[in-house]
């Protein structure tokens, strides 16, 4: 390989995609399996494997998109929700075990960093964005530059006392809780059955079903109240929504709209634009690249 290659590893609750990445966010040689979740040896073990698949003497740094509160200055993962990785050096652990710079990046904020570059926010200076599967994870660009701090936006409170948060928070009434495909598969099976998921829920809703329509107007309008707050603090030209999840966009987001129209502080929330993300699970593993490079242009 001529020009510097990286690998982007976006590891999510449920899957771990890498590919070889380029600086332009090109991706070759794409690679998907499934995230051990029975213990944190384990999780490291399956991380381990899939960056050896793709590891060559042109890679010149590995980027990692995790789903985990980071400390950038020391490397170390805090904490999760959904995965088994807390208080573990992992940047230094993965340069131990690669030979080569290691960046890392929250999952959420990888996937924004990937949109900002190379998809819906290609054009534009400042972009909120929220990633709605398994979680919700976000991120924000403010004047071109990705901040690299804690983003957890899908733990904003938007019901005080509401229902309990998902995995191991335990915090009450958090956006996570009533916008994921994990919530929208919770509200599916209350009303359908215990058969039914989140994906159910979205084909009756295009079907015609009214009460799958119903559901997924009220996720939406919860993630109106969501928006509204990040219109509030950030004031972007642009809210992109990615994820699993927002394969319920044609339901979702007109009530997201009205309600954060109501909740924006004018003239902010007249002038925002809402979006959905180009690229698809691309995102985070084109962002984990892109993080890689950053890391290799600093060592």
């Amino acid at each position: 390989m001529n020009e510097p290659r990286v690998i982007g590893v976006d590891l999510g609750g449920t899957k771990i995609l890498t590919g070889i990445v380029a600086r332009d966010g090109s991706v070759e040689h794409r690679r998907e399996t499934p995230t051990p979740t029975e213990s944190q040896d384990a999780l490291l073990a399956g991380l381990d494997s899939a960056v050896e698949e793709l590891m060559t003497d042109g890679v010149v740094a590995l980027g990692f998109g995790i789903p985990s509160r980071l400390d950038q200055k020391t490397g170390r993962v805090e904490g999760s929700v959904n995965i088994p990785l807390e208080g573990l050096d992992f940047r230094g652990r993965m340069q131990d075990r690669f030979s080569v710079p290691v960046g890392i990046e929250n999952d959420a904020n990888a996937a924004t960093y990937g949109e900002f570059h190379s998809g819906a926010g290609r054009e534009i200076r400042s972009m909120v964005m929220l990633t709605l599967g398994t979680g919700c994870g976000g991120g924000v660009v403010i004047d071109g530059k990705l901040y690299r701090g804690w983003a957890e936006f899908g733990h904003i409170v938007i019901e005080f006392d509401g229902i309990p948060c998902q995995g191991t928070c335990t915090g009450r009434g958090h956006l996570e809780a009533y916008v994921t495909g994990t919530a929208a598969t919770k509200l599916a099976r209350e009303a359908f059955g215990p058969a039914a998921d989140a994906h159910r829920l979205i084909r009756l809703a295009d079907e015609g079903d009214a009460q799958a329509r119903e559901i997924l107007a009220g996720m939406g309008r919860r993630l109106g109240a969501g928006i509204g707050s990040l219109v509030n603090i950030f004031d972007p030209e642009l809210v992109v929504i990615g994820g699993g999840f927002a394969a319920a966009w044609d339901f979702l987001i007109e009530p997201a709209r009205e309600v954060m129209e109501r909740e924006s502080l004018a003239p902010a929330g007249g002038r925002v634009r809402l979006a959905r993300a180009e690229l698809g699970t691309a995102a985070g593993l084109i962002g984990a690249g892109l993080v890689a490079f950053d890391a290799a242009d600093a060592a």
